[in-house]
């Protein structure tokens, strides 16, 4: 829900009346994760998305359904092999989809619209929603936010210490970035049944920092800012670190890359993209980001050039298991010759890492089409978490 924030909250904004359709929970091969919506107003208008054209014409309908009924519904659909135009995904796989009306007399129309409004404004807030269990609890919603001493709004059936429980776990998964499932079992639901929550994360977008103002760098640029990240370009020398030559770029810093990295705030997701292919730059950079906790640090150079820069990394004290982490030459081997192909090649390696693809062609291969992202949290869709 909270990947179409922005429209949504417009129509909260209006006073609109609609129904979201969430994906809680995909099996197999399904074209959409957790999280993502579909919804639909009181005049049929719609907007967002919940299989990429599988199923959205039956989504649509619950959506309007549960807009007359004013009741939650939590639907399955998967593949039928019996009709191939049957309501199901092609693809092979099962998704399990949520609809929540959003009526003015909803009871969780207050809470997600605060959550709405989070989403929208960049705020980090994260909101949980019962989607198993009592058919009297189901759709009911909490929404937490970043400052760990600010309480909860909303709640999930009157029980006080189910609200505090959901609220630590929901807490603990916008930490991370994540959005996923939460179980919570029989004794500890206080309502005598398990429940299954969903927690959808909003974060504001992961940053990708590119250090070395070159014509590589100007392509990765508006690569990375196709991908949802913002993007920083930082380079020593003033007459190359310009809003002219990067206007795609959200932040343009001059100064000594290694200065910089040492004074801004990095996380999880943040990838660093070393192109200055200088030792005076790269060593004393290198030498503090592989020491960050960020999600990626690629290196451009030639072999040699990465042979050459890792002796350089040892004498000053970087360690064996340091200099894994170090993506080096950058990028995937996809031929790339120009700017804009060795950006590609790049933002590739990026996503590989992130989603725990193999990077291989899918041609031939017997990998999963779709990972599960376990390997990295995953940010608000749309700004690649």
């Amino acid at each position: 829900m909270l990947d179409i924030a922005e429209e949504l909250n417009r129509w909260v904004e209006q006073g609109r009346d609609f129904a979201v359709a969430t994906v809680v929970a995909v099996g197999g091969s399904a074209p959409r994760q957790p999280g993502a919506a579909l919804a639909v107003d009181s005049d049929g208008t719609a907007i967002g998305s919940v299989s990429g054209g599988c199923v959205e014409g039956a989504v649509y309908d619950l959506c309007q359904q549960a807009l007359e009924d004013g009741e939650s519904v939590l639907e399955r659909f998967g593949y039928s092999d019996e009709d191939a135009f049957a309501v199901g995904l092609t693809c092979g796989g099962i998704i399990d989809i949520l609809v929540t009306p959003v009526r003015a007399d909803s009871t969780a129309r207050p809470v997600l619209a605060s959550a709405l409004a989070a989403a929208a404004s960049g705020e980090a807030a994260a909101v949980a929603r019962i989607t198993a269990g009592p058919a009297e609890l189901v759709g009911r919603a909490l929404l937490v936010r970043s400052d760990a001493d600010a309480a909860h709004e909303g709640g999930l059936g009157g029980h006080p210490e189910l609200d505090r429980t959901v609220a630590g776990e929901a807490r603990a998964m916008l930490d991370a970035g994540r959005t996923g499932m939460v179980e919570i079992g029989e004794d500890g639901s206080r309502c005598g049944q398990p429940l299954t929550i969903l927690v959808e994360s909003s974060v504001p977008p992961p940053r990708m920092i590119v250090f070395g103002a070159i014509d590589f760098a100007s392509a990765l640029v508006k690569v990375g800012t196709f991908l949802g990240y913002r993007v920083t370009v930082c380079d020593a020398r003033p007459v190359f670190a310009t809003a002219a030559r990067f206007p795609d770029a959200d932040e343009i810093v001059v100064e000594w890359p290694h200065k910089y990295l040492e004074r801004t705030e990095v996380d999880g997701r943040t990838v660093l993209c070393v192109l200055t292919h200088d030792a005076k730059f790269d060593v004393p950079l290198l030498e503090l980001a592989l020491r960050l906790p960020v999600a990626y640090v690629g290196a451009m150079g030639s072999r040699r050039t990465h042979l050459e820069r890792n002796e350089r990394l040892r004498e000053v004290g970087v360690s064996e298991l340091e200099l894994t982490r170090l993506r080096s030459p950058i990028g995937l081997d996809l031929g790339a010759r120009t700017p804009e192909e060795t950006a590609l090649s790049i933002a590739a390696e990026i996503v590989a890492n992130r989603r725990g693809g193999s990077g291989v062609s899918l041609t031939g291969a017997h990998t999963p089409i779709h990972h599960d992202g376990s390997r990295r949290p995953a940010g608000r869709i749309g700004s690649v978490a």
